[in-house]
């Protein structure tokens, strides 16, 4: 297992009181050192663009503090593997806004789910995710990353698998494309029944047989409330779920994933959100 002082970069979503920068102080609070923000409202298709006030004291509260990586995770009403017009063209635009937005303010990429085709052609349904996602990269232009998020399955969800997601990453041929792999997805889709030192190895020698790890830009590090290969997404604290403490133990001993910012989306031990307790936790498994 690796030192605590090799541990890598543990991180949270945080939610914003108001300005950008506010978000820093909401990590520093919790001892976080990377942070994942919503740039708008993930729960409607309008996005509001940060001001350039906004985004210069955000820039230079984030210069002083100790955050060291910054994501975007867009909306959840994304679903780019749609069979309906109006749903992919949202979709698309909402991709567009939402990675200028992490274009704008520095942030390392932009965190997105694949979506579901809801019982329509699957096939069509990459061909749909490729053309958006190259339209997405193409409106943006620049180093800001693309990464797609593995999902837990169920409701003809695209990205359970990792060949879904290899499939994907493949036709993309772009080094702005990258994946975050989410630690109760993956244990929620069924790829492991339980993350032990083993199961672990199996899992990343699949991925990186699959996409190479540098294929990944960060880790969601969540627990699970739900069994292995239920298909039902529901995150759970750190060692309060199924996958439990000696889970995240094995997850933190793969020295490959060491390099990657762990960002936590816990529901928090206080029902508020990711935590200091979540952020300390996690940190303790890197023994």
């Amino acid at each position: 297992m690796a030192k605590k002082s090799d541990a890598p970069w543990i991180g949270a979503h945080v939610g914003r009181n108001g300005s950008l920068a506010s978000t820093i102080d909401a990590a520093e609070a919790i001892g976080a050192t990377a942070i994942q923000i919503f740039g708008s409202s993930p729960r409607v298709w309008r996005t509001v663009m940060p001001k350039a006030d906004d985004v210069a004291a955000f820039k230079e509260r984030r210069g002083k503090s100790s955050v060291r990586a910054v994501f975007l995770h867009a909306a959840y009403l994304v679903n780019l593997a749609s069979a309906s017009a109006d749903l992919y063209a949202f979709s698309t635009q909402s991709l567009i806004d939402h990675l200028k937005i992490a274009d704008i303010i520095g942030a390392e990429g932009l965190i997105f789910h694949l979506g579901s085709c809801k019982g329509g052609d699957r096939d069509t349904a990459f061909e749909h995710e490729i053309a958006a996602m190259k339209r997405v990269l193409e409106s943006v232009p620049g180093k800001t990353k693309l990464i797609m998020e593995n999902t837990a399955g169920g409701g003809d969800k695209i990205g359970a698998s990792i060949e879904d997601v290899a499939r994907i990453y493949k036709a993309m041929k772009s080094d702005r494309v990258k994946i975050c792999y989410d630690t109760a997805h993956g244990f929620e889709a069924g790829l492991v029944s339980e993350y032990t030192s083993d199961s672990v190895k199996k899992l990343f020698d699949a991925w990186e047989k699959a996409v190479g790890m540098d294929a990944f830009a960060a880790l969601h590090a969540n627990d699970s409330k739900t069994l292995t290969g239920s298909h039902h997404d529901q995150h759970e604290n750190i060692g309060e779920g199924h996958i439990g403490i000696k889970g995240f133990e094995a997850l933190c001993a793969d020295a490959r994933l060491h390099a990657l910012p762990w960002l936590l989306e816990t529901p928090g031990f206080d029902g508020n959100g990711p935590d200091k307790k979540n952020v300390d936790t996690l940190r303790s498994c890197f023994a």
